[in-house]
């Protein structure tokens, strides 16, 4: 049971369980695409989309996510991107089972499974595990952010015309083509926009200080919760969706506080709230 009074005991346990269950599933994942690049085929379907695919191995990370989670922590809600779920009273699990399934699908290394617990709406601990490097993010609320145990820091960017910018694109055409025009408008004023394809991914290089800032519109609570809180804590300044409506109801922006305001100024004056 949550207290106030053991806040930082609560949440390492939490954090802990979730490097636990993400890992097991790392390790299902990792397995899968050697078996595929070797060969060996995987089913594929689509959701939104034609571009917006999964795999089975999406749906067997999250089952094995699943069934760990009711084995540590019997009874908590769970929300998974494939099986749904919904938030609930007590500790709620956000999953991301593979987020960059198009990166796993093509056999590029920048995916990773995302597990994070919410407490209200709020993420209070969270892992975010590659399973090709093995490199494990972590975050527990008032705790600070790590990879492998090292402490992560945000960059000590000051210039928005060195500003190196990570960013995403939705799934319909129409939408990828508005996203692309701010983008176009906003290269001008930065050092250089980066792509990786896993939000995730793009929250964690944040707080490693890789990039300086991330902005992207249309995710959901499984591609941030882990990632966001991660960022957070190594000192960036994140907003959310529906936090924000200067950026749109349904912006994630992740930056370095000696550019997060010049930044979003400029995404602002590039139309990025209407893409």
């Amino acid at each position: 049971m949550w207290s106030h009074g053991c806040v930082g005991a609560f949440e390492t346990e939490l954090k802990d369980v979730a490097v636990q269950v993400a890992g097991a599933a790392a390790t299902l994942v990792r397995q899968a695409r050697e078996a595929m690049l070797t060969g060996q085929s995987v089913q594929v379907d689509t959701k939104s989309t034609d571009t917006d695919v999964v795999t089975a191995v999406d749906r067997a990370s999250e089952r094995l996510v699943r069934e760990r989670l009711a084995e540590l922590r019997p009874g908590e809600h769970v929300l998974g991107e494939e099986e749904g779920g919904s938030a609930g009273e007590g500790v709620t699990w956000v999953v991301d089972p593979i987020d960059g399934t198009v990166n796993f699908l093509y056999g590029a290394p920048a995916f990773v499974v995302s597990v994070a617990a919410q407490v209200d709406g709020v993420s209070v601990a969270g892992a975010v595990v590659e399973p090709v490097d093995g490199r494990v993010w972590t975050a527990a609320r008032g705790e600070g952010a790590w990879l492998d145990g090292r402490r992560l820091h945000v960059s000590a960017a000051q210039r928005l015309d060195l500003t190196l910018v990570a960013t995403g694109f939705g799934y319909a055409a129409e939408r990828r083509a508005r996203q692309a025009r701010a983008v176009a408008e906003l290269l001008g004023r930065v050092r250089d926009i980066r792509r990786p394809g896993a939000a995730s991914l793009d929250l964690c290089a944040v707080a490693a200080g890789w990039t300086d800032a991330y902005v992207e519109h249309g995710l959901h609570r499984w591609d941030w919760a882990a990632g966001a809180l991660i960022a957070a804590e190594a000192g960036a300044v994140v907003s959310l969706p529906g936090e924000d409506t200067a950026l749109g109801t349904d912006a994630t922006f992740a930056a370095a506080p000696g550019i997060a305001a010049p930044l979003h100024a400029a995404l602002v004056e590039c139309g990025f709230k209407d893409v």
